[in-house]
């Protein structure tokens, strides 16, 4: 069974094979992806907080819901 360190080790051995072009290709996807995984965390957490809070959010829609899920401010920000 491989672990998150193989595969980690796996792609550190395919690196050097690769050009320049494609190291900045692997770095742009990779810094996609942890922006991705952070946001989907953050929109996690605020529909967390308004299931525990039901009675701040008054809506007609799943649609409805989300908008003012994502409109709602953030604990740090407030």
């Amino acid at each position: 069974m491989k672990t998150h360190a193989d595969e980690i080790e796996q792609i550190k051995e395919i690196l050097p094979l690769l050009p320049e072009t494609a190291l900045h290709e692997i770095r742009d996807f990779a810094f996609y992806l942890a922006d991705r995984e952070e946001r989907r965390r953050a929109l996690v957490a605020r529909v967390l907080k308004a299931e525990q809070e039901p009675d701040t959010v008054t809506c007609r829609s799943a649609e409805e819901f989300m908008k003012a899920i994502e409109s709602a401010e953030d604990d740090d920000q407030a």
